[in-house]
């Protein structure tokens, strides 16, 4: 991101005045009680919810990520953009239940399906991870790109990246993640696209793109024994991880919790889904584009993640520079801020709260913000041993063990909102079944596995071949295991007491819930949902190759 020019750096420095000026005008709101901390007291529009799901989902090592993977590899990439067809999931399956029961969280929806043990297990187990893979991840990119942007050390910008952040998310809470996530996610998208155009003005035509590329960067569809993007992997693997990331964690669901009710919850996540889209066209389409440039000698690139920033060296002039750039800071920001919010939540609700039952509206929003602050610490404490481990390596681990820890969630919360049948013993023996999968798997992928991913030489043996099945579809067998697992204790054990799951499955809806569902949508958002479908599916179908 090197030469900026003045204008470049007054078009930042506007970025961030709007932002700081958004964040201190919600700041000054106050928060009354944890409803209003936690969840903007339940009373956001669709549009910040869409706006919020898309700038938390999309990370700066996404983007840089992203246009990587266009340049090296094509089009593959694109099926897990495509997955937008599963916040339409959230938005029409889950978000009813979810509201319902009146929960903040997804670990307290667990205990109000099935028990305590299950809300304890997810509870921990989602700190934990949070800490360990979506804060470090996101320090570690910052730190790479305010360093390169700022011309500082690596150490300098992952602080300040941190310390900016988590300062308006203690300060502000859920609303002023909301608010300043929709500054955000408009910086980014403007940016982006005007970059997209000036690539396709740089190649020439559509046409020209595809000779210069061949048809094979645009083939989505790889061979199942493909080492890398088996199609069956990317669709059915994909989709597990999937509903998983999109449908069950609180990183993701607590922005439509944020809702008045389920119409405006269902409407935010249709609006992201849409957004959820953008991505292929102006992360992946991109780097597409660098590849084909490179092969007209009009830029050169050494690295994968070298493609964003030289794009917009090359190709952007002065002053779309500094927009751009402020995108790139506004995915990072947005999604450390997401990650800390919902990092204190889990903790105030489901372990303090918990533990203290009796606790004052006031003191639970100070300990969601003496949690935040928490995070925040050990995040940066964090960056020393991110700094030693790199960027690569680690990334590509984060990205298989998400196949990992998905499979046991996903099976737990799908089958809990289907079949009323599925009882607390079921639950907890799959959580605890596919954690000990995961611990396996992982476990071997380090004993067994290079750097690159591939076996050691002379690695055999049942184990070697495990660490060896390629992770999207390892998603697939933990899946399938996990079900037979959940299916087959809950049948051998007393069904749960329909009392309890009231409103919480399928099979258990009242009359008037049942009323209430169906008035609780109109025909534009059954609209607005099948044109998506109809989109995604015209998006698989054109990129064949």
């Amino acid at each position: 991101m090197k030469g900026f020019e003045s204008l470049d750096w007054w078009v930042l420095g506007a970025y961030f005045a709007i932002l700081f000026g958004v964040a201190l005008w919600v700041i000054l709101q106050k928060n009354k009680d944890t409803e209003d901390y936690f969840l903007a007291g339940r009373n956001v529009g669709w549009f910040m919810i869409g706006a919020s799901i898309f700038a938390s989902n999309i990370g700066s090592e996404h983007v840089v990520g992203l246009a990587g993977a266009g340049a090296e590899s094509g089009m593959p990439m694109a099926h897990y953009e495509l997955h937008a067809w599963i916040v339409l999931l959230l938005g029409w399956l889950f978000l009813p239940f979810y509201m319902r029961s009146g929960v903040f969280t997804m670990p307290e929806f667990l205990e109000k399906r099935f028990d305590a043990r299950s809300r304890w297990f997810l509870s921990i187990f989602s700190i934990i991870g949070y800490v360990l893979t979506k804060v470090s991840v996101t320090i570690y990119a910052g730190g790479i790109v305010v360093s390169a942007l700022l011309g500082m050390s690596f150490m300098e910008g992952a602080i300040l990246t941190v310390v900016i952040t988590g300062l308006y998310t203690i300060l502000g809470g859920m609303r002023a993640v909301l608010y300043t996530e929709a500054v955000q996610t408009i910086i980014l998208i403007l940016g982006s696209l005007f970059l997209t155009y000036k690539g396709f003005e740089a190649i020439g035509s559509w046409g020209e793109l595809k000779t210069l590329v061949g048809s094979e960067h645009f083939n989505m569809w790889r061979p199942a024994s493909d080492p890398e993007y088996p199609w069956t992997g990317m669709v059915f693997g994909g989709a597990i991880v999937g509903i998983w990331y999109w449908c069950t964690d609180q990183y993701i669901v607590q922005r439509t919790l944020a809702a008045h009710n389920i119409e405006i919850g269902r409407r935010g996540a249709i609006f992201g889904a849409y957004l959820k889209l953008l991505p292929v066209f102006i992360f992946l389409l991109p780097g597409i584009m660098a590849y084909a440039l490179k092969q007209k000698g009009v830029l050169s690139y050494e690295r994968a993640d070298q493609v964003f920033p030289v794009l917009v060296q090359t190709l952007l002039p002065t002053g779309l520079k500094g927009l751009v750039a402020g995108g790139l800071m506004a995915a990072l920001m947005s999604s450390l801020a997401s990650v800390f919010n919902s990092s204190s939540t889990l903790f105030t609700i489901d372990v303090f709260k918990k533990l203290y039952p009796n606790s004052s509206e006031k003191r639970l929003v100070r300990i969601g913000q003496i949690a935040t602050a928490i995070v925040v610490v050990l995040g940066m404490a964090w960056i020393p041993i991110m700094e030693k481990i790199g960027g690569g390596t680690l990334y590509r681990y984060l990205q298989s063990v998400q196949s990992y820890i998905a499979p046991p969630i996903t099976t737990v919360f799908l089958l809990g909102v289907l079949w009323k049948r599925i009882n607390a013993k079921g639950a907890i023996a799959t959580l605890f079944f596919g954690l000990l999968m995961a611990i396996l798997r992982i476990g071997s992928e380090l004993i067994y596995l290079d750097d690159q991913g591939k076996l050691l030489e002379g690695a055999d043996g049942f184990f070697a071949s495990f660490a060896a099945i390629n992770f999207a579809h390892m998603a697939i067998i933990m899946f399938i295991a996990c079900v037979i697992i959940c299916i087959s204790v809950s049948l051998l054990t007393a069904p749960p007491a329909l009392a309890q799951i009231q409103g919480l499955t399928l099979g258990t809806l009242s009359k008037a819930q049942k009323v209430a569902a169906k008035t609780s949508f109109s025909i534009l958002d059954i609209a607005a949902s099948v044109l998506l479908i109809v989109v995604i599916i015209g998006i698989l179908i054109y990129f064949q190759g």
